[in-house]
């Protein structure tokens, strides 16, 4: 068997990967039965030397490679026929920009595995680069206080070399007393809280937090239950919102009246209520100024986040008595930062992540006939089929373009 790491051709760039030049060493020792090849690339992280110096074969031509590992979305041109391919393609939500990837993926005999559909008998996702999301993004939203405020200036985190460096700038600055409401508990939750524990901002209860004042910042981490709330008033577990969203409404706004920044790092579930809502937003009781939507879902559950942003442009404003995005230095505007692709900003350290991740979790499936299903439950598509996990999406490819 031959596995390959293909080139990054996406636009803008992302110098991610998802072997480092040590990981796959440590691949090839656990299993030495596998060869390795690297596509040679101009923007990779790590450089073609870095693997040519560690014994791997880095070259243009892919083609006898049986298993291509990639990051991001490959240009249906680059795809090579009869090939398993594992990348993040983005279509398992019927995303209507890339229809035409999966069709092309089918046509072309493609064994398609996406990061996002690596999952355990519980229907966890076992790979991802959330951590880094919220490490990146929570760094982003004191940068974005900094500014709003013109009480300090963070450089941007892409021109810092890790994690470390990240949180050493982070304690430079001397914060007010302010509030940091935190929603979610999931890897990009966890990234952020491991910012503000870093950062020595005190964690506090949800009580504590809606009533009391402090001298110095804290903040609440929210699980689902905490901002939402059954519409009949019971009380139940996280189990029946999950099972009927469409009984439960958003329970935020009491945040909204005491929190300055509001960091966005829950997962959004199909048809579960809108989180911080325009009205929310415009109520003269509103004290949040700052949004970091890491969550990204444009048009979603938080209503200030009317765009992706990016890395080169990471914020703008919102006029909530507008709906409308205006210049972030507009003095009556929250200022929204929504990138949608943070950990981008530290692809060392999200990379190396994310090979421990994989080296883990997916990498023995192949050599002990996948006993765990992980690879079988991730296929998407198969012998020019979509797998029957994935069979809903055959009306997408068809022509159908309604999203979930």
């Amino acid at each position: 068997m031959i596995f390959g790491i293909i080139k990054e051709r996406k636009n803008p760039p992302d110098r991610r990967v998802v072997f480092s030049p040590q990981a796959l060493l440590d691949l090839k020792t656990q299993f030495p039965q596998v060869k390795i090849k690297v596509e040679s690339s101009d923007i990779r992280v790590f450089s073609d030397d870095e693997y040519r110096n560690v014994g791997f074969e880095v070259t243009t031509d892919m083609t006898d490679c049986d298993v291509l590992f990639g990051v991001k979305e490959v240009p249906v041109d680059a795809l090579i026929p009869n090939k398993t391919y594992f990348f993040f393609s983005h279509t398992i939500k019927k995303q209507p920009y890339n229809r035409r990837l999966l069709q092309t993926i089918l046509d072309k005999n493609i064994t398609l595995i996406d990061h996002e559909t690596i999952v355990d008998k519980n229907n966890s996702r076992l790979i991802g680069f959330g951590r880094y999301a919220g490490i990146v993004g929570t760094y982003n939203a004191f940068r974005a206080f900094g500014i709003k405020y013109d009480l300090f200036n963070l450089v941007k985190a892409e021109t810092l070399s890790n994690r470390e460096e990240l949180i050493s700038r982070l304690k430079r600055p001397f914060l007010p007393p302010i509030k940091i409401v935190l929603t979610g508990k999931g890897k990009v939750g966890m990234g952020s809280k491991e910012i503000l524990d870093a950062m020595k901002i005190k964690e506090v209860a949800v009580e504590d937090f809606l009533s009391k004042n402090f001298s110095s910042p804290v903040y609440v981490q929210l699980d689902v239950l905490d901002y939402n709330k059954r519409i009949d008033g019971k009380v139940l577990d996280n189990h029946d919102l999950y099972t009927n969203p469409k009984e439960y409404t958003s329970d935020f706004e009491r945040f909204t009246k005491v929190a300055d920044i509001f960091i966005a790092g829950h997962y959004y579930g199909n048809d579960a209520p809108y989180i911080l809502t325009r009205e929310m937003l415009h109520s003269h009781q509103n004290a949040i100024k700052v949004v970091a939507d890491i969550s990204c879902d444009v048009k979603g559950p938080v209503a200030c986040t009317l765009r992706a942003s990016t890395i080169a442009e990471p914020f703008y404003g919102y006029l909530p008595q507008e709906h409308k995005e205006v210049a972030y230095t507009h003095p009556a505007s929250i200022m929204v930062m929504a990138v949608d692709n943070l950990p981008c900003e530290l692809p060392k350290d999200a990379s190396e992540g994310f090979g421990e991740m994989f080296m883990k979790h997916v990498i023995p499936a192949f050599f002990n006939n996948d006993k765990d299903g992980i690879l079988e439950r991730a296929k998407m598509t198969e012998k020019g089929k979509l797998t029957p996990r994935f069979s809903y999406l055959q009306d997408y490819i068809d022509g159908n373009l309604v999203t979930l």
